[in-house]
């Protein structure tokens, strides 16, 4: 019998720009509500917009929905130390 192993995929669903759908997340690093960052098995993912917060929130299925306006979103280098990925990314992102 052969075991099969499913690797949670990762996608990023943005809806009228008001809803963003992000799977394959492994934790919420930190949020508030203008910026997230989550880890994702693609790298940490920076979200920046206004009035945003989260409507669903599953790390187990590694599934994470937010709602808000929606600015921007872009992955973060994956080669910093992981003392370095706090305040230091944002600024280096968001300069």
């Amino acid at each position: 019998m052969v075991e099969q192993t499913t690797q949670k995929q990762h996608e990023v669903i943005l809806k009228d720009r008001n809803i963003l759908e992000v799977s394959g997340v492994l934790s919420v690093e930190s949020f508030d509500s203008e910026e997230f960052l989550l880890q994702t098995d693609c790298g940490f993912l920076g979200i920046r917009g206004q009035e945003l917060h989260i409507k669903n929130l599953d790390l187990e299925q590694g599934f994470v929905t937010i709602e808000g306006h929606f600015v921007e979103f872009s992955y973060l280098e994956t080669s910093l130390p992981r003392a370095d990925k706090s305040k230091g990314i944002w600024s280096r992102l968001f300069r």
